[in-house]
């Protein structure tokens, strides 16, 4: 049995919010660890919990491009990407207002924001009546959760709750683009660079800068296995054949469409590392949107770990 209890009941969830705890939250991308945006000190709980160093920025969850506007500014740009696309899995980097306390932004001038497309999510934040922070309910770099066993199998103990939603559909974080100058995508997710700019009515330009939003780092959704990265299932056989005797090998992705990965990317990365596989062998999708999304945490999963 789990220290940490795990529940449906969406008032047991509110009741632990306001009481400055700190819960495991489902959402349609993975489940985060939520906290008020104002309570300073369930925020810093976030932090330790999670390992996570504190200049790194949080994303703020709000249920409505109303409540965003408390926290944000929000330019044309921003509120036409907002019109369109929330509730779902977009994060958009703005100005931020003087509701927002500095450990949310590690001290930053810009704050992200979403709507999540999960019921159970909105009504919390609903119920609530103010916006919460969720980063990945996990340890920080660690593969991120998308069911509530993840979470209990990474933070038992450390948190207060986890309200079940169940598995999440999309699978991989929400794409984040920078609207405070030149469009940029900060992150890829399900929403596409090519439907941006279609909304936007402008190019998306190169990223550059310092990091300054999350899934940023080089190195980041790393399980404990290697993780090798091919082009396609002849050349996981290659690869395969050379690895080192004693080796323990999974092959992921061969015959999956992007959505699918997605969906199961987490799932897989974590069952090898309970299954003591010691290499991963995954076969990069082609394609934008969630296939990009999926290259991109699979890339950082393979990166030399800092």
């Amino acid at each position: 049995m789990s220290a940490t209890p795990v529940t449906t009941d969406i008032d047991v969830a509110v009741g632990v919010l306001r009481g400055g705890g700190i819960i495991g939250l489902p959402t349609e991308t993975v489940y985060g660890l939520a906290a008020r945006v104002s309570d300073r000190v369930a925020v810093s709980r976030v932090f330790a919990a999670k390992g996570r160093p504190v200049g790194h920025p949080l994303i703020v969850h709000v249920s409505s491009a109303a409540q965003a506007a408390r926290y944000a500014h929000l330019d044309a740009r921003a509120q036409a990407l907002a019109s369109a696309l929330w509730p779902g899995p977009l994060t958009i980097l703005l100005p931020r207002t003087a509701e927002v306390p500095d450990n949310v932004t590690g001290g930053r001038q810009t704050v992200a924001v979403r709507v999540p497309a999960h019921p159970m999510a909105l009504e919390v934040i609903d119920r609530l009546g103010e916006g919460l922070v969720a980063p990945s309910a996990n340890r920080f770099g660690h593969v991120s959760p998308t069911s509530p066993s993840h979470v209990i199998a990474d933070l038992d103990g450390l948190i207060d709750l986890v309200l079940d939603g169940g598995p999440c559909h999309v699978g991989v974080e929400s794409t984040i683009v920078d609207c405070t100058g030149p469009l940029q995508v900060l992150r890829p997710g399900a929403i596409s660079g090519e439907d941006i700019e279609a909304i936007c009515g402008e190019l998306i330009v190169p990223t550059t800068g310092e990091s300054r939003a999350a899934g940023m780092l080089a190195s980041h959704y790393a399980p404990r296995a290697r993780v090798h990265l091919v082009a396609d299932a002849e050349s996981s056989r290659t690869a395969a054949a050379a690895l080192p005797d004693g080796a323990t090998v999974r092959t992921i992705g061969e015959g999956l469409d992007a959505q699918s990965y997605a969906e199961a990317l987490y799932r897989m990365l974590r069952e090898a590392d309970t299954d003591g596989i010691t290499d991963v062998i995954a076969v990069l999708p082609t394609g934008d949107g969630l296939a990009a999304a999926v290259r991109d945490r699979l890339t950082k999963a393979a990166a030399e770990r800092t």
